[in-house]
């Protein structure tokens, strides 16, 4: 393993993700190409946002605030740590037309991130990505 991802590696074993997140950081500075670190660098920052936060927590509060665009993508990121990615590509891309500019970019942005996390190669983010992209235009 490269020294950056192992770097990586061992602060996300240790819950610092922060740390993770840099140490990726500095391995896509020094290798664009570099997908692994791309990847791990959405991976970190997926379990950095949940930090701290419990499972009902985010449930209860997505739940009682279904316009809160930051309550539903804390759901989305849970559902997708959890292995429902469908369930939070959905509730994304549901919300998406409903929300203004600022909101709609960051929804995309979000969206694009975790595509990373699952793997651009797999069939629902391809699905995922066509209706984000319907959704675009």
């Amino acid at each position: 393993m490269p020294p950056l991802h192992q770097e990586a590696f061992d602060a996300i074993s240790r819950g610092d993700y922060e740390a993770a997140a840099s140490a990726y950081r500095t391995a896509i500075a020094q290798d664009p190409r570099d997908e692994l670190a791309v990847a791990g660098l959405a991976q970190a920052n997926l379990l950095g946002r949940l930090q701290g936060k419990t499972l009902d927590e985010i449930r209860n509060r997505a739940a009682s605030e279904p316009g809160v665009l930051a309550a539903q993508l804390d759901v989305a990121d849970l559902d997708l740590s959890g292995g429902h990615v469908e369930d939070a590509f959905e509730r994304l891309l549901d919300l998406f037309p409903t929300l203004d500019a600022d909101g709609k970019n960051l929804v995309r942005e979000r969206l694009l991130e975790l595509f990373l996390v699952v793997g651009v190669d797999d069939a629902r983010v391809g699905a995922a990505r066509g209706r984000l992209a319907s959704l675009l235009y």
